[in-house]
Order: structure tokens, then C-alpha cells, then sequence
């Protein structure tokens, strides 16, 4: 899953759920919606390489912490 915002690096993701909750979603066959509890983030956005993965935890469609 990705977050709606094109981060670049898994710092810049950590920092802005700092500052509140993030939009998420889900691309292809198995989205949009995102499942409550943890999920695995990536970025930066295909057609990009993935460069960072993280361990999140989502509520109503919304990163809210970043777990590792």
C-alpha cells in the first residue's frame, strides 16, 4: 500500500504522521480501501523503485502510526 502523498524517504512519511494522520490506499485489484489494523507501506510511488518499506498502522483509511 502507499500513502496518498508521494514521500521519498520513510523518515519523511514518520515525520508527517507526527503531525497527524496520513491518507492511505491500496492500487490495483486490491484496492483502493486499506484494512484497519498494520499494514506494510512502500515508496516512493510506482513507476519509482521502492527505496523504503515500513510497518504502519491504519484506522479508517489513515496511517496513524509508523511501526518500524
Amino acid at each position: 500500500m502507499y500513502s496518498t502523498t508521494n514521500f521519498k524517504t520513510k523518515k519523511a512519511l514518520k515525520e508527517a504522521v507526527g503531525k497527524g494522520p496520513v491518507d492511505c490506499f491500496q492500487p490495483g485489484p486490491f484496492g483502493p480501501d486499506v484494512s484497519d489494523g498494520e499494514n506494510a507501506c512502500e515508496g516512493p510511488h510506482y513507476p519509482q523503485a521502492h527505496r523504503w518499506y515500513a510497518s504502519v498502522m491504519v484506522k479508517d483509511q489513515q496511517i496513524v502510526k509508523v511501526l518500524g
